[in-house]
């Protein structure tokens, strides 16, 4: 058997109808060999903690093997698994096709989901990952000035704690009355100018962040789409894309999800529309999850096939000679993060490519992950190990000393934003011996599609 792996990683679809799935015996025995597997290996030790936390139980066990580690304990490791899929598809050398068939990620939504079957998902996550449901609530007018009064309260936020097991010093994000589907109407009825690389319309799937928490972003995407001609519409209902739900195992409700979602997008792929999620995780949902959860479902296949990250859209629209490039300010120096949900569409860095387009702009890329990882990173017994996983990424993102920090994932950048603030880079150094010393610039945060808005001056 060969050592490693030099192939493209394929991904097997996920067998969650199969009860063999959520087994527990079964579920510990490939746990048992995948982690050996890791155990032997050691690649992924500074992708996340969950591998540093299955290290750890192997080292300081009986033996320093696996077979000193409890299976009980097995389940620390699911616990710091927020299936990033940067381990799959970056670094680990034995995913399929080599036949030791290691999908680390996979086995521990296995595990997660089994846990969620069997009643083990705390109260407070199902309700955190229940998005739609919050932001309604949370967007009622008089609601939300509450809401965002008591994640800003010490005391309120201490019965959050509580309630919903969210650490006291976790930013998170306001909830706006003005959602962004509430003023959504089709674009302007330009003519569709169709490209070798990219379709001439857009629809656009909204995402729960967007609508609820950062209805600037949808409308700083609606003026870039206008600005460049292209003509674009909303489905006509929208729920969330189902990550949340597929995070804390909740298949059928990801199913469920599913079976609203996708046949309208479905009918829009049809229609030639490429459809556009200003989230990365909801592009993942639809390029990736979905398909690996239902392989034989056409729709889902035709979703899959129209759905674009918007920044690969928009430079598919370059290089098919239909995106303008009348810019009318640069932005200095912008330190861009990818996140990792981005990452694993095996894209390219397209943010950065349409950024760099813009003149009088510098920018420097952080491909890292910032440890935030959706509602895991805010979570009482997670924030830290967040905070600690983000470190390098807020030490790189502050020292170019930017005058932007940006991230396409909104709670990411919120994440580094409070990163850099608790651990604010060193003063950058004086330009000569007795000059005094170099002031470090306050850097502003905001999405790549508000900062393309800005420098097209809309």
């Amino acid at each position: 058997m060969r050592e490693g792996n030099l192939d493209a990683p394929t991904r097997h679809p996920l067998d969650w109808r199969n009860p063999e799935f959520y087994d527990g015996a079964r579920i510990d025995h490939e746990m048992e060999r995948v982690f050996d597997i890791c155990h032997g290996c050691r690649r992924c030790v500074s992708l996340c903690n969950a591998f540093p936390t299955l290290f750890d139980l192997i080292d300081e066990g009986k033996t320093g093997e696996l077979d000193g580690v409890d299976k009980r304990d097995f389940q620390k490791v699911v616990n710091q698994c927020y299936l990033c899929d940067v381990c799959y598809m970056t670094k680990c050398p034995y995913v399929p096709p080599h036949p030791w068939n290691v999908d680390f990620p996979h086995l521990m939504l296995r595990a997660k989901a089994a846990n969620f079957k069997a009643g083990k998902v705390r109260r407070a996550d199902r309700i955190l990952s229940s998005t739609d449901a919050l932001g309604k609530l949370a967007g009622i007018p008089v609601v939300v000035e509450i809401a965002n009064a008591a994640t800003r309260s010490p005391a309120l936020r201490k019965s959050m704690q509580a309630v919903l097991h969210v650490h006291p010093e976790a930013r998170l994000p306001e909830y706006h009355a003005d959602r962004f589907r509430d003023g959504a109407r089709p674009g302007i009825a330009h003519p569709t100018r169709n490209g070798t690389n990219s379709p001439g319309k857009v629809a656009i799937f909204s995402t729960c962040f967007v609508n609820y928490n950062d209805p600037g972003v949808g409308r700083d995407l609606v003026q870039v789409l206008e600005h460049n001609e292209i003509p674009y519409v909303f489905a006509q209902q929208e729920v969330c894309c189902g990550m949340p739900k597929l995070e804390v195992g909740d298949l059928e409700s990801v199913e469920k999800l599913k079976a609203i979602n996708v046949p309208q997008l479905a009918a829009l792929a049809r229609e030639g529309y490429a459809i556009l999620a200003p989230i990365p995780s909801c592009t993942l949902m639809f390029k990736q999850e979905l398909p690996l959860m239902f392989p034989d479902d056409a729709e889902v296949r035709a979703v899959e096939a129209a759905m674009f990250d918007p920044f690969e859209y928009l430079v598919a629209r370059f290089k098919d000679g239909l995106l303008r490039t009348d810019f009318k300010q640069g932005l200095g120096r912008v330190s861009y993060h990818i996140p990792c949900h981005l990452r694993v569409q095996n894209v390219g860095q397209k943010t950065r490519e349409a950024l760099q387009l813009i003149p009088d702009t510098e920018v420097t890329t952080v491909e890292r992950c910032s440890g935030h990882a959706g509602t895991w990173g805010v979570k009482q017994e997670f924030f830290e190990v967040a905070m600690k996983i983000g470190r390098p990424v807020f030490r790189q993102m502050a020292g170019a000393n930017p005058d932007w920090i940006s991230s396409d994932c909104s709670l990411a950048g919120m994440h580094i934003e409070q990163g850099i603030a608790r651990h604010p880079p060193p003063a950058p150094k004086a330009e000569s011996a007795d000059a005094p010393p170099a002031a470090t610039k306050a850097a502003r945060k905001a999405h790549p599609l508000t900062l393309l808005r800005i420098a097209y001056g809309l």
